[in-house]
């Protein structure tokens, strides 16, 4: 398959997305000049919010399937309005290391409520170093009115954004202040864990989780996978930095022509070793993502009351709706973040 250069870059990220999914094997099977990083962000995600539709109950996997390919798509609408709004990015991660004191851990130090954490912190100190837990729990709020509403067009639109911030939750790098290793010289790791790793060696992975179960305490829920993501940041720049130390200098990195660039990345050997060294620790996130987006969907459908959800038909959407969507599209096509460059 062949593209024209003028093609813009969000429409062939998206393209790119679809033919991972449906089973290319590199980058270099299809023209572009998109570097692995770019297109790792929207595939990831995407292929998280596809796989959680299989870990529905019966009474929820017939309408999202119908709707899968929604799913999908919309599963990078957060990514996107980084481009559009500066607020969007602290929602994206929490550096919970941030928060120091004597003798307790930042989990045991920063309390999970919001109104507790404001009291102790500050909404704009919680917003400087990032509230994605607190957004998690927001979305888990409003996918649920959604449902009791009996809402289709906003069932999907919350559906497809809460599974990119739980997937965000579930990464390392998005629980540090180091989260491109560029307080100990490791510039670059955060897209060499979340995407050179993953698109060399995502095939291998099993992605059969099973069913998805509903959630007590969702803010609990979601905070403890912050937690789990946070204790693996020391394995993550600790591996790479020995593996650094101990590795050739001139086999670590490889140059890769896409389409009419030449980029240089990780190579092969080196993605390899790291991998190994990792141990299936970004198999296990992408895992851990998969159900706890699935049981996110099912805890709110039933807290909404088990709606039927063949009811529902599709509404045009309102003039509101689509300057939102247009808005967003525009932003993101002049490629510019507002706010930090956190990695997707």
């Amino acid at each position: 398959m062949k593209f024209c250069l003028k093609i813009t870059l969000p429409s062939l990220l998206i393209v790119l997305s679809y033919l991972f999914l449906s089973g290319k094997k590199s980058i270099a099977d299809t023209a572009t000049t998109v570097s692995a990083e770019d297109v790792w962000g929207f595939y990831g995600h995407q292929k998280i919010n596809r796989l959680a539709v299989f870990t529905l109950p019966k009474g929820m996997f017939g309408f999202y399937k119908k709707h899968i390919e929604y799913i999908t798509e919309h599963a990078v609408d957060p990514d996107k309005r980084r481009y559009a709004i500066e607020a969007e990015a602290p929602r994206h991660y929490i550096d919970i290391d941030h928060y120091h004191h004597d003798s307790l851990t930042p989990f045991e130090y920063v309390p999970r409520r919001w109104d507790k954490a404001t009291e102790k912190f500050t909404k704009d100190t919680l917003q400087a170093y990032g509230i994605v837990p607190w957004h998690v729990e927001v979305m888990q709020r409003r996918l649920t009115y959604a449902f009791k509403d009996k809402d289709f067009n906003k069932i999907l639109k919350v559906s497809a954004e809460i599974g990119h911030y739980i997937g965000d939750a579930s990464v390392p790098l998005h629980t540090t202040e180091n989260y491109n290793g560029q307080l100990t010289g490791q510039k670059g790791i955060h897209g060499f864990w979340e995407s050179r790793i993953p698109e060399l060696f995502s095939k291998e992975y099993d992605f059969f989780v099973g069913q998805a179960s509903y959630i007590e305490k969702p803010l609990d829920y979601i905070w403890d996978v912050v937690e789990s993501s946070h204790s693996a940041v020391d394995s993550v720049l600790g591996f790479e930095k020995n593996l650094n130390n101990s590795f050739p200098a001139d086999r670590k990195y490889a140059f890769d022509n896409r389409g009419n660039r030449t980029i240089k990345t990780y190579s092969r050997d080196y993605s390899k070793e790291y991998q190994i060294m990792l141990d299936g620790m970004i198999e296990r996130r992408m895992r851990s993502s998969v159900v706890s987006v699935g049981s996110f969907w099912y805890t709110c459908w039933m807290n909404a009351g088990q709606p039927n959800l063949t009811e529902l038909s599709k509404k045009e959407l309102s003039e509101e709706e689509k300057k939102e969507q247009e808005v967003l599209d525009k932003a993101y096509q002049k490629g510019k973040i507002k706010g930090r460059e956190h990695q997707h």
